[in-house]
């Protein structure tokens, strides 16, 4: 997040600009997901979305996951609190959008019904009109993208046109990033079983070297003995495996 002006200007939207930023955003897609960095690529998302609409007093990107509704980023404090605010109110622009998946504009947050605690919060800010787009994956919502300007009526429907192009772009990065971590994390947790299975595997293979008739009797004997200790299976496999290794040649879960 960095503090700075609104980007100067009144003109509308270059279309033509935002095509070839939200075209320059995929093509570096991959870029950013090699280099692993979630988190620029949220700010990259942001920063571009600002520099599409002169005027903007500051762009945010909300996500919604298994983590809750937060701000990623944010081009200006204004944008922060701005988002902030949706979230301690649990009303506004922004989380409409998110969870309708539609777009939202508000011409005057003065006189506004929608959002009545948001619109006179944000008015004490300066800010008088956002425009809020769904960014949708393949399968879900995953967050919202927005501007907010201090005038009233900053956007109109080819500002939306715009915004729906780019939030398009943008949702194709964040669900990558998204996919990305998730399948990271598919893969400890698969490796994480597989060293359970093998501690598991071993432990029950000493067992049945002292006497008893099969894997699924020596596994038995490490439940009973995790049950009554309250601890998991492969804590008391390892514990075997530990005191055989080190040489007690009769210790064994009793």
């Amino acid at each position: 997040m960095t503090q700075g002006d609104p980007n100067p200007g009144t003109g509308p939207m270059d279309p033509a600009a935002s095509e070839q930023l939200a075209a320059t955003l995929v093509q570096m897609a991959g870029l950013v997901l090699s280099q692993e960095t979630v988190r620029s690529a949220v700010e990259l998302v942001t920063a571009l979305a600002s520099a599409t609409a002169p005027g903007s007093a500051g762009a945010a990107v909300t996500l919604v996951d298994e983590h809750g509704t937060r701000t990623m980023a944010a081009t200006t404090e204004l944008a922060a609190r701005a988002d902030a605010l949706q979230y301690s109110l649990d009303e506004g622009p922004c989380l409409t959008a998110a969870r309708t998946g539609r777009i939202v504009r508000v011409d005057d947050a003065v006189g506004d019904r929608r959002w009545p605690a948001w619109n006179e919060a944000v008015t004490h800010l300066g800010i008088r009109s956002t425009l809020s787009a769904p960014l949708v994956s393949a399968t879900a919502t995953i967050g919202a993208i927005k501007l907010y300007a201090l005038q009233p009526a900053r956007f109109d429907e080819h500002a939306e046109q715009v915004m729906v192009l780019f939030a398009r772009q943008a949702a194709i990065l964040l669900a990558a990033t998204q996919d990305l971590t998730s399948a990271r994390a598919l893969s400890r947790r698969l490796a994480d079983a597989l060293t359970d299975r093998d501690v598991i595997g071993q432990a029950t293979g000493v067992l049945q070297a002292r006497g008893l008739p099969d894997r699924e009797a020596a596994f038995a004997r490490l439940a009973a003995a995790a049950e009554r200790s309250g601890r998991p299976v492969r804590e008391v496999a390892l514990e075997l495996l530990t005191t055989v290794t080190a040489g007690d040649a009769d210790s064994a879960p009793a």
